[in-house]
């Protein structure tokens, strides 16, 4: 009866050395290659709003799709900073040098999409030399390896997530 046992129990050690683990380890590989490709994606369209200093249509959709490429779905959140071209600007009475630091205002995701799907506005949102730009993906769907890692570790949430940001400063204002 007990040498039964040890072999069941011995077939049941192998079959989780044999295919969970070599299965989490493809997932966490997966994971890896899915956070450079998402890195990546949102460098990409980070520099190249900061080039052509405006957000279209067209490039923002191309940046979707690389981020769907993934086979994971992503809540992306864009922010501009916005360089107040009035508030800030002191000169002397000597000089005509800028004195003093300017002031950002922020403008978020909403109000940036609605420019951007707005065809009386050509479906552009422009931006000025000066403005920082920056963008936050983060996935919103559990991948495999998340899964396997809470059933197998007994871990609450969602673990390691999906996470890339990038950001930089406007080098041309938009036309």
């Amino acid at each position: 009866m007990s040498d039964s046992l040890i072999t069941i129990v011995a077939i049941l050690v192998a079959a989780i050395l044999m295919f969970a683990f070599p299965l989490m380890s493809i997932a966490d590989r997966n994971d890896d290659i899915a956070q450079t490709a998402v890195a990546a994606a949102v460098s990409d369209f980070v520099n190249t709003v900061r080039n052509e200093g405006k957000i279209t249509e067209e490039n923002y959709s191309a940046f979707r799709s690389k981020l769907d490429a993934t086979g994971n779905a992503y809540d992306v959140e864009m922010e501009v900073k916005v360089k107040s071209s009035t508030i800030g600007k002191k000169t002397s009475w000597l000089s005509s040098t800028t004195v003093g630091s300017s002031v950002y205002y922020s403008v978020y995701t909403s109000q940036i999409m609605e420019e951007v799907e707005d065809e009386a506005k050509d479906n552009t949102y422009k931006l000025k030399e000066g403005d920082i730009f920056s963008v936050t993906a983060k996935n919103q769907s559990s991948t495999l390896a998340q899964v396997l890692k809470n059933a197998f570790y007994s871990v609450t949430g969602q673990g390691t997530q999906i996470v890339a940001q990038s950001s930089g400063v406007v080098q041309s204002t938009g036309n």
